[in-house]
């Protein structure tokens, strides 16, 4: 029996998951089937339900149901706590888990693909939405000097500072005047509306990595990073296949090779 899976959001046709694990698939031998769920913005629970209960396994979950995927899983990861969103469930024996691999993936991303040690480093991490305190856990995880946390609204970043006792520092983006930072994380929806959060000319320290969790096009974020001295920049790629791998695990036990597939990905851009 084949194993059935899938990906839910709204929009989802333009979504690279049902490519990237039926390549973890063919890799490692997996019988999987892998498709879209076009969910309506008031029937996830319905939508999901439904392919439970014709035999589904998993779901990858995207925008904009990770907080209600995290209301409906029945039993939360550790991680899943911390980001309150889920972006994975697994349904076995009648249980249904809930996880967030998008934090791991950003952090394997990092430290392993583009083999940046975390450990010391001035982090900021820009923006306090559902992408930035999915990545907050696992990035403290690495022990870096400081981990800022810059939104426009300094009020949300003092709220997740908050929940995570007081590890992260939240600022303004007026705050960031007098800072420099090894590795910088976009985490903000600028990108999607063609935007750029208000940065400071001098932010990036010598050789500093410049990382936007977009992937597929050249953001302003990016851009700027170019012209302002960042030493490396990088787009979400491969944090998109690492969180896949991440899910892929949970679901198989086997960890798939990544580096083949974001290379595929990439040539067939």
């Amino acid at each position: 029996m084949t194993d059935k899976y899938a990906v839910v959001g709204n929009p989802v046709a333009h979504s690279k998951s049902p490519q990237i694990h039926a390549e973890f698939a063919s890799q490692t031998g997996q019988d999987i089937s892998y498709e879209r769920l076009l969910a309506p913005l008031d029937g996830f629970v319905e939508t999901i339900e439904a392919f439970r209960q014709t035999g589904g396994k998993g779901l990858n979950v995207t925008v904009p149901f990770k907080e209600e995927a995290f209301r409906y899983a029945r039993t939360r990861t550790a991680r899943a706590e911390a980001a309150g969103a889920v972006n994975t469930l697994k349904f076995e024996n009648g249980e249904i888990l809930g996880d967030n691999t998008d934090g791991a993936g950003l952090v394997r991303d990092l430290t392993i693909n583009l083999k940046r040690s975390l450990k010391n480093k001035r982090i900021l991490l820009m923006g306090a939405g559902g992408a930035a305190r999915g990545a907050i856990a696992p990035v403290l995880a690495e022990y870096p000097a400081i981990l800022v946390l810059a939104n426009r609204t300094v009020e949300k970043a003092q709220q997740l500072a908050e929940l995570f006792d007081n590890k992260l520092v939240p600022a303004p983006y007026e705050a960031l005047m007098e800072q420099s930072f090894d590795i910088v994380i976009n985490a903000t929806a600028a990108s999607l509306k063609g935007e750029l959060p208000p940065l400071p000319d001098q932010l990036f320290n010598p050789g500093a990595l410049a990382y936007d969790m977009m992937y597929g096009t050249e953001t302003p974020f990016m851009a700027w990073a170019r012209q302002h001295g960042a030493g490396t920049v990088a787009d979400g790629l491969g944090m998109l296949v690492e969180q896949a791998a991440e899910s892929f695990y949970l679901w198989r036990g086997v960890r798939p090779d990544t580096e083949p597939v974001i290379q595929k990905l990439r040539t067939s851009a």
